[in-house]
């Protein structure tokens, strides 16, 4: 019995619960809806208007332009970037359909999450930016428009052990991403991968997150997952703890571990007729390794299937271990060692930046909305055991513990001393985001253009010794040789730091050609005699980027 025999009913529907799909459907609902919206609110629902977000956001409807209907149930739409002519995915989430205040912060959940996660792993679906109106809470994201990986298995009925080990690799990345950032997906299935390119199954991203939730290490779940996640979570794929109410993360493998099972065969290891039956077969755990086509398929590779499918959650696989299986590793050769968790990663990098980047990045995490820095708030809360709102020497080594390093005390100092910029002892919340926000963040221009106003005290268009001692001042930074911030960062020697160069020090290369120029122009709203205007406009250079 194929997987098109096996897997049907309501617990498992194709194409019905990924936010985007490649198939276009002729409906013109929210293509029209800007001119409906505005006859609504012009009579009056805009005063009744309530913010999911927490704050104003701009307009969509000014930023994008509304194609076709690319996922009909959850609402997901082409739309095009007005400015720049790129297409996105955009998923718009009716007000109505929030009835309750679970409803809204599950929204709103889903939303920090993708901004957690934003640019952490290629295969995780890019937010370009969350926005909301009167009536609906609109999230634009890469588009996929390759199609999605439960209908390419329908197509194939069961992959090649190669290929299975390439997809199955990059699925459980995804995993041991999103858990070294502190997220249990809780909804891993093969419908929730779509590709970038139809023609290459390695282009998947993992996409909608509306069932995931933010953990602790050592954690436990006892909620099967939100009323609407209930209703989306397939019976295949839900591991035996969390039936039992008394789960975490280690059921995403369980979960990865269905995938790989339908991947080699074509079926799931516990289907039934009734839903019931099918938890009852994973209650039971028997799983079965003999029937066609597995005594075709190697050892190596059941061997990795019973591993991620132990009925045990302290004796399930890692998503670490997964990779490092030899079934998995390239050439049968695991790594070394363990990559860093994320949060160390980049306290490591925050650790080698120069003082100037270190301030910059401060201002830059400060000026981000709440649903940006949602997710870093949660592992702070997380190391800082006794809610101070500080964490010490001892709560980083214990709380890297829990995340799965151990590092030596001296390194850990040397963390905590290049952290902590005003010599405190310790490591406040705005210190923490400071060191662990995703770079990528610095891709946006008009957080460069904001930080380095902040620093260009008098607004002459360069940072000056007089700046920086007011910025140190602000920022309670004593015994600072400000002559060598200067230096390392002044590439022209003329004993201050214009634009260009503080972009290059934030790892973003600015070309100055006359569309850039007049965009940083706009945004600085200055004048084409100002001294910034003149060299925006007229300078074609780009600097060498440095940390």
């Amino acid at each position: 019995m194929g997987i098109h025999e096996s897997i049907k009913g309501k617990s498992y529907q194709r194409n019905t619960h990924s936010d985007q799909s490649s198939s276009s459907l002729n409906s013109q609902q929210l293509k029209n809806s800007p001119a409906k919206e505005e006859a609504i609110v012009s009579r009056g629902i805009a005063n009744q208007a309530y913010y999911v977000l927490g704050h104003e956001t701009a307009n969509v409807h000014h930023l994008y332009e509304f194609g076709h209907e690319l996922q009909q149930e959850r609402s997901t739409y082409l739309c095009t970037e007005i400015t720049t002519g790129i297409e996105y995915a955009c998923k718009s989430i009716s007000k109505g359909k929030l009835t309750s205040e679970v409803d809204v912060e599950d929204l709103r959940r889903e939303i920090q999450i993708m901004y957690h996660l934003e640019g952490h792993h290629k295969n995780i679906v890019t937010i370009k930016g969350a926005y909301e109106d009167p009536l609906y809470v609109h999230i634009v994201m890469e588009l996929c428009s390759g199609g999605a990986l439960i209908d390419r298995i329908f197509q194939r009925g069961h992959y090649t052990e190669g290929k299975a080990a390439e997809l199955a690799k990059i699925i459980v990345e995804v995993v041991e991403a999103c858990h070294s950032l502190g997220v249990m997906l809780r909804n891993l299935k093969p419908e929730n991968f779509l590709l970038l390119d139809k023609y290459d199954d390695s282009s998947l991203k993992a996409v909608d997150f509306g069932c995931s939730v933010f953990f602790k290490p050592g954690q436990v779940f006892t909620d099967m997952a939100p009323d609407a996640c209930d209703r989306r979570i397939s019976a295949y794929y839900v591991a035996p703890e969390v039936l039992r109410r008394h789960y975490g993360p280690e059921s995403d493998i369980w979960a990865a571990g269905v995938i790989l099972y339908i991947l080699l065969s074509g079926v799931p290891p516990f289907w039934a007729k009734t839903e019931q039956e099918t938890f009852d077969g994973v209650l039971k755990g028997d799983i079965d390794l003999k029937s066609s086509p597995w005594p075709s398929i190697s050892d190596s590779a059941k061997d990795l299937i019973r591993k991620m499918l132990c009925s045990q959650p302290s004796e399930r696989l890692t998503a670490q271990e997964v990779l490092c299986h030899p079934w998995i590793c390239p050439n049968g050769v695991a790594p070394v060692r363990a990559l860093d968790p994320a949060v160390l990663s980049r306290l490591k990098r925050f650790s080698e930046m120069k003082k100037l980047k270190k301030m910059a990045l401060r201002v830059i995490a400060e000026s981000l909305p709440e649903e940006e820095l949602a997710g870093l708030r949660e592992i702070f809360k997380a190391m800082d055991t006794d809610n101070r709102g500080e964490i010490t020497f001892d709560k980083l080594k214990a709380g890297l513990q829990r995340y799965g390093f151990i590092l030596r005390n001296s390194e850990i100092l040397r963390l905590m001393e290049a952290v902590d910029v005003d010599d405190t002892g310790t490591i406040n919340y705005g210190k923490f985001t400071a060191a662990t926000i995703p770079l990528n963040k610095l891709e946006r221009r008009e957080l460069l253009i904001a930080a380095f106003q902040y620093f260009d005290k008098d607004g002459n268009g360069y940072i000056t010794i007089d700046d920086l001692q007011q910025a140190c001042a602000e920022h309670n930074m004593t015994d600072v040789l400000l002559e060598d911030i200067i230096r390392e960062v002044d590439q022209d020697n003329d004993g201050r730091i214009d634009y260009r160069e503080f972009a290059a020090l934030m790892g973003k290369a600015q070309k100055g050609n006359g569309r850039i120029g007049r965009q940083i122009q706009h945004s600085l709203d200055l004048s084409e005699d100002s001294i910034w205007g003149s060299w925006l406009l007229t300078t074609e250079m780009t600097y060498t980027s440095y940390s």
